[in-house]
């Protein structure tokens, strides 16, 4: 069992102590297991334990045997370590058995679906194309090749770029960020991400027609960090001029934006944070928006500056980025850093986990779906290797290297594709900041700082870096080449192996020393079990190999002295070795050969990449330590050789600057399909801009405890003038005559006069012409709380039940109880039917559907303003949003995805036909005629991406109907856009919904929005359709505890729901 010594060890302790074998215990004790006259565990532990098994428990154990000194005791605790390691053996076969199984009816089901896919398309080309594209995938084989012919292709981001002035959104939503002094290494959470995403930042922020970075992370306020993870805003880098001297405006730059979400008082790690990224979402939307229309003012004219691409970091951040695209309809970039389905793999491997315990720990499920949604969104992935590309994204549904080719190749022609989609794949390399390091002259003599350390030659006290002596008081001999290996003391960095390579090899320990530093400790016994493990073993290993005085291995350094490590490591000519397994790219290395060091590095992963642009080391097997040594000492040996390694990457280094990086980076994102909020109603910027001025003085008029009355209904202001005039001059008599209240209150006075006219003018207008009363715009504008009711109750028919009229009117009697809440409030019914069927459930109730602001329908596909000349065509008839229609259609392919679904459940025995009452352009839905054989939706997603179709399905109306939208449509991103388009906030919209619904029910629950749930209500949803057995669990998506659900169980009326709708108002009050 490679890579576990110690259990090698208990087998050759067995072997030595004379035990049984395996078989003649099992023999034995099948005949007797109480003969031998004392405790024989091995049926305990075949029956009982064999459930359990755990690595940890049986190291504990073997301390306890080796500790033993009684040899009949000892005798038993190895007889049950040998069953123990058995069963260990036996379930890692198993699992790898039920892995393989699973892996290969996956590839079958992506060959399948490739197949499928192309003989669509095939349709669509003549006999000559097809042969075209053949012979272009067979070509396709020389990436490098293809590469560099497909880049040279596209316009290289220049200074001619300057005058653009772009805004980038970056998202990187776990671990501790900030701008200095990060805390690398603190948690698991807190790398080399976090480096990496503030340099960039601070790197894109200086390239020409770049106007501001945004870097949105988590707020913290918690006591267990630092007060500035609390800070909302921090500055990376000030735009206040640009390189010529000239003022670029005083909102540019690079900035950290930290978003509240989830608990905050809390420092949750990542695998805690799923249930609150719509909240985060609805944050940073909020922030982008408000941003968009400063950068307007600044440097757009007056019109939003939207932002130019959003970055997604990480599968957390990719989810949020992909929900942000879809809010705002932006391009989305996704970089994935380490993917799930690789760890998920590599664990499995193990054997240590089930399937569901690796699920349980690292909420391995809801990533990888972060990750596949991701892929569905983004325009373009980046990686830093192409071993990433083949080798780990080639793992999920959303992205198949041969499909891509087709549909790439179809594109080139203008050829359509059926609305199958693939993200296209790019490298390119981390960038590094240089501006800090001083290239080294070669020298034959001993450096001069060594000597300052050591005090060799009575040489005089001279200022030095700290960590210097920090290191070198390990050493014997510091003068000896040092080998530097910097990780973190986590088993996959393979520094156990590194360390016995170094003990066993004679040659290697009389010519250099070691260097371990393994992050920052206190205490071990304080640490994560695998970090004690690691550093435990260390310790123990360098006490076996008596490597006293050879080895360094400091408990602290500071993020700002890893560059002196390099420099001291370079000075006593040694080398820097990265021994991971798999190492997903290798920035250390680059930052090891900026400061002249050559390199011995895995074989496995980015230093592939790295080793062929630099050329200035060794690559090796990490399993193989004898390889290990051998490079080592050849390096530190050969000195020829090392100052040729040396010398090649300082030649080459440029490759991997920011500015390098930066320059790729813009030019990959201008190639993108470029989309922002275009509205085909204009909405007059100066009218609103007088109406949020209006209310904003009217907010400010009710904080000073003046009541003024205003009627908005329609697109009328009535104002009460003379009553509101006496208020006000009654209220600044009772204070005294305050000199700033009377200002405040003669600029208020001032608004409503100079609009008031105008709005009665056109009023009586109105009358005159004697026109039908319909509003230009909707009055969603002017609404400061929304009520959405989205209650999915239906008969087994699907079709709406008296419920939920009951509930519709009763919120209405709710709210309308409250004139002061009736007169700024709105409402929304959010459904899955369409709305034809919508029109006639109102019409029964005898409600009017003006009494609405908006509508939903057809599971978020369409969006009404009931009223308005928004919605109504030239024929007069009730018509959808056509902004909402434009902004929902990326990566639509209605045709596609009505063929690929019929044929997908009439295939498996599950009948559907179309519904074609409820389908519309941007909705295909079918009837369920036996919900009892119905495809689970993660099931049936899976095979749409393995064809690639992206879109979102959902079961809904008592699981009788399967409806497909747009990806970028739902009830959820329906709200967001109505804050988009309207400006009406998400934290004034109160959601209403029942206890079980459709499968895009949990999707409404989160977010800033309150939601009240009323329980009891309805019999039966459709959730029940959602996921499979091992997908990933509602708590994932919808936290146990929030402030902003409030629960209600006393049935339908009115005084029940107002007093819900209170206490989630109150709930939140002090957030």
């Amino acid at each position: 069992m490679a890579g576990n010594e110690w259990i090698n060890g208990y087998l050759e302790a067995i072997l030595d102590s004379g035990a049984v074998t395996v078989a003649e215990d099992h023999r034995a004790a099948a005949v007797s297991l109480t003969d031998r006259g004392h405790f024989n565990p091995t049926k305990y532990f075949v029956e009982e334990v064999v459930t359990g098994v755990d690595e940890t428990d049986l190291h504990r154990t073997w301390l306890k045997v080796v500790a033993t000194r009684n040899s009949r005791e000892r005798s038993s605790r190895l007889e049950n370590m040998c069953w123990r390691i058995w069963h260990l053996a036996r379930k890692k076969k198993q699992l790898e058995l039920e892995d393989a199984q699973r892996l290969a009816n996956r590839r079958w089901e992506q060959e399948l679906g490739r197949r499928e896919a192309t003989e669509d398309m095939s349709e669509d080309l003549s006999e000559g194309e097809k042969g075209d594209v053949v012979g272009e995938l067979a070509q396709s084989e020389t990436p490098k090749k293809k590469l560099q012919r497909n880049f040279s292709d596209l316009p290289v981001w220049s200074d001619d770029n300057k005058e653009k002035k772009i805004y980038i959104v970056l998202i990187s939503l776990h671990g501790l960020v900030r701008g200095e002094n990060m805390e690398l290494g603190r948690d698991s959470d807190t790398g080399g991400q976090v480096k990496y995403v503030v340099e960039l930042a601070r790197a894109l922020s200086m390239m020409p027609g770049v106007y501001r970075v945004d870097l949105f992370t988590r707020q913290i306020t918690s006591p267990d960090v630092d007060w500035s993870y609390g800070e909302p805003t921090e500055m990376l880098t000030s735009g206040s001029y640009d390189a010529e001297g000239n003022d670029a405006g005083e909102s540019a730059g690079a900035y950290i934006i930290r978003i509240p979400c989830g608990p905050r008082d809390k420092y949750l790690r990542k695998e805690l944070l799923w249930p609150y990224l719509q909240e985060f979402v609805d944050g940073a939307l909020s922030h982008i928006l408000n941003m968009s229309r400063v950068l307007g003012e600044q440097i757009g004219g007056g019109h939003p500056v939207w932002p130019y691409v959003i970055h997604g970091h990480y599968a957390d951040a990719g989810d949020v980025a992909a929900l942000l695209s879809g809010a705002l309809n932006v391009p989305m970039v996704l970089t994935g850093h380490s993917l799930g389905r690789n760890k998920l793999e590599q664990l499995i491997k193990q054997g240590r986990q089930s399937r569901e315990d690796i699920n349980a720990t690292y909420k391995i499920m809801r990533r990888i779906e972060a990750e596949e949604l991701s892929l569905d969104a983004s325009e373009l992935v980046i990686t830093s290797t192409r071993q990433e590309i083949e080798e780990q994204w080639g793992l999920y549904d959303g992205f198949d290297v041969k499909l891509e080719k087709v549909l790439r190749a179809r594109a080139r022609r203008g050829v359509s594709c059926h609305g199958r989609y693939m993200p296209r794949m790019v490298v390119i390399p981390p960038g590094m900041d240089f501006s800090n390091v001083v290239v080294q002259e070669d020298s034959n003599e001993v450096d001069g700082e060594l000597v300052q350390i050591t005090g060799a030659d009575g040489a005089s006290p001279r200022s030095v870096p700290p960590i210097w002596p920090e290191v070198m008081r390990f050493f014997t001999n510091p003068h000896k080449p040092m080998i530097l290996a910097l990780s973190r003391p986590d088993p996959k960095k393979n520094i156990t192996t590194l360390l016995k390579a170094f003990g066993e090899c004679r040659p290697l320990r009389e010519l250099a020393n070691l260097a371990l530093i393994m992050g920052n400790r206190d205490d071990i016994d304080e640490m994560s079990s695998g970090n004690a493990s690691v550093l435990t073993t260390v310790l123990k290993m360098i006490d076996k190999y008596d490597l006293y005085g050879l080895v360094a291995y400091p408990k602290h350094h500071k993020q700002s002295d890893v560059p002196e490590i390099y420099r001291l490591a370079a000075k006593t000519k040694g080398v820097f070795i990265n021994p991971a397994l798999v190492e997903p790219f290798g920035l250390t290395l680059i930052e090891a050969a900026a400061h002249g060091l050559p390199m011995v590095a895995t074989r496995n992963g980015g230093p592939v990449d790295i080793h062929r642009a630099l050329n200035n080391g060794l690559l090796v097997d990490p399993h193989d330590q004898k390889a290990i040594a051998d490079a080592l000492l050849k390096l530190v040996s050969e000195k020829n050789l090392w100052h040729e390694c040396r010398k090649n990457g300082w030649r080459n280094i440029n490759l991997f600057s920011w500015p390098e990086h930066c320059r790729t980076y813009l030019t990959r994102v201008a190639a993108c399909r470029m989309r922002h909020p275009q509205w085909q109603t204009d909405t007059p910027m100066d009218e609103l801009a007088v109406e949020e001025s209006l209310g904003d003085s009217l907010k400010d008029v009710q904080e000073s405890s003046l009541r003024l009355s205003v009627d908005g209904e329609k697109n009328s202001l009535d104002f009460s003038l003379d009553h509101n005039q006496a208020e006000l001059e009654k209220v600044v008599a009772e204070k005294g005559g305050d000199p700033e209240l009377q200002d405040q209150v003669k600029r208020i006075l001032n608004k409503i006069k100079k609009q008031v006219p105008d709005a009665q003018s056109e009023n009586r207008n109105q009358n005159q012409e004697n026109l039908p009363s319909i509003n230009k715009y909707p009055r969603l504008r002017r609404r400061r709380r929304l009520f959405v009711i989205a209650l999915d109750s239906y008969d087994p028919m699907g079709k709406p039940d008296k419920k939920m009229l009951m509930v519709i009117q009763e919120v209405f009697k709710a709210i309308r109880s409250d004139d002061q809440m009736s007169r700024i409030s709105g409402f929304a019914l959010s459904t899955a039917m369409p709305i034809s069927e919508t029109l006639e459930l109102l019409k029964l109730g005898k409600i009017q559907v003006t009494d609405f602001d908006a509508l939903i329908c057809s599971s978020g596909s369409e969006v009404y303003y009931p009223g308005t000349l928004q919605c109504t065509d030239s024929a007069g008839k009730f018509c959808a949003d056509p902004d909402y229609a434009t902004h929902i259609e990326y990566r639509w392919g209605y045709d596609g995805v009505k063929r690929t679904i019929a044929k997908l459940m009439n295939s498996q025995d599950c009948s559907v036909e179309e519904d074609l009452k409820s389908c519309n352009a941007y909705c295909v839905s079918f009837l369920v005629k036996d919900q009892s054989k119905a495809k689970q939706v993660d099931d049936l997603r899976q095979k749409l991406r393995m064809r690639g179709l992206r879109c979102h399905l959902m079961y809904c109306r008592n699981s009788t109907r399967l409806q497909v939208i747009p990806l970028l449509a739902s009830r959820s991103q329906a709200l967001r856009y109505l804050f988009v388009r309207w400006g009406l906030s998400l934290t004034n919209m109160y959601v209403i919904l029942g206890d079980r619904g459709d499968t895009d029910y949990e999707e409404l629950i989160s977010g800033s929005h309150k939601t009240v749930i009323m329980k009891g209500i309805i019999e039966k949803g459709s959730e029940g359709l959602l996921r499979t057995s091992g997908s990933y669990q509602k708590e994932d998506i919808i936290p146990d505890e929030s402030p902003l659900i409030v629960y209600t169980d006393e049935g339908i009326n009115s005084e029940a729901i107002m007093k819900a709708l209170k206490a989630a108002s109150k709930a939140t009050s002090g957030m």
